[in-house]
């Protein structure tokens, strides 16, 4: 799987606690390998970002991401940080 990190995500995944960004790393691995594997929580999210998924860090945090193109395995990551950042 091929994962492409939008500027705004590669910014705000700066600005993460150095134990997030930990996670980050192991939950990235597990999504490569399969993006919805129940440990990730996958989930569409709605209202004005129903184009996009999102998948959970911990409780806490979360990396929002679409499908760029199925076909050639194709993901972007557009946001990650707190909940309420959808």
């Amino acid at each position: 799987m091929e994962i492409l990190y939008l500027p705004k995500f590669k910014k705000q995944y700066k600005k993460l606690p150095s134990k997030i960004k930990d996670l980050a790393e192991k939950k990235e691995k597990i999504f490569r390998k399969n993006p919805f594997n129940p440990k990730l929580e996958t989930h569409r999210l709605h209202g004005k970002l129903s184009n996009f998924w999102a998948f959970s860090i911990n409780y806490e945090y979360r990396i929002i991401f679409d499908f760029a193109d199925k076909k050639k395995n194709v993901v972007r990551f557009y946001l990650t940080g707190k909940h309420d950042l959808y």
